[in-house]
Formats: structure tokens, C-alpha cells, sequence
């Protein structure tokens, strides 16, 4: 997918668009209904949520962090969000929330 939305999207933008998308639509919406009717959260997803680096994504790579900027986080719960908000706001409120006031 060719970016044409804004001038800051670079290529690392687009292929984290393209990973997080892959991820929600194959992981996430099998569940997304299921899990929603059942008032469950699963841990599952977030676990693999976290293998694919999407906790602490803003965070420098020497604290486990991927050193993303602020576009690629939004890019990614955007992505998630798509699929399945409430996917979206665990992984959000991780890196807003969790994270980010214990790095800085």
C-alpha cells in the first residue's frame, strides 16, 4: 500500500500499516465478536500484541522500545481500531497510560 495521505507517512509508516493490519485482520477479528458478546478479555491476543512490539513501541530501543514516532503509534491503533476497538485501547492505553509515565 503506496502512501498518498500525508507527506510525513514514510516507508517504516507503510510497513508497519501493512504488519498491524495483517495481524488484526488474521489474530483479532475471528475473536473480536466472540470475545466482545462474552465480556472476555483475552490475554492471548494481548501476548501477541506485545510479540509483534506494538507495548512500549515509542520507547528507546534500549529499554525494549522500538523507537517509533507518535504517527506510527496512531498508525497502529488505527489499524487495530479497525477491526476491533477494544484491541485498540489496551494496546493504547499500554504505551499512553502505562508506559509512558514510568520512561519519562
Amino acid at each position: 500500500m503506496k502512501s498518498m495521505h500525508h507527506p510525513l507517512i514514510n516507508n517504516e509508516h507503510d510497513k508497519l500499516r501493512e504488519q498491524v493490519r495483517a495481524f488484526a485482520e488474521k489474530e483479532i477479528k475471528p475473536l473480536a465478536q466472540g470475545l466482545d458478546e462474552r465480556s472476555e478479555f483475552s490475554a492471548e491476543l494481548t501476548k501477541a500484541m506485545g510479540k509483534i512490539g506494538l507495548f512500549g513501541m515509542n520507547l528507546p530501543v534500549e529499554y525494549g522500545g522500538r523507537n517509533l514516532d507518535t504517527l506510527a503509534y496512531i498508525i497502529a491503533v488505527e489499524e487495530l481500531a479497525r477491526v476491533d476497538s477494544s484491541q485498540a485501547a489496551t494496546m493504547a492505553a499500554h504505551n499512553s497510560l502505562g508506559i509512558a509515565p514510568i520512561y519519562k
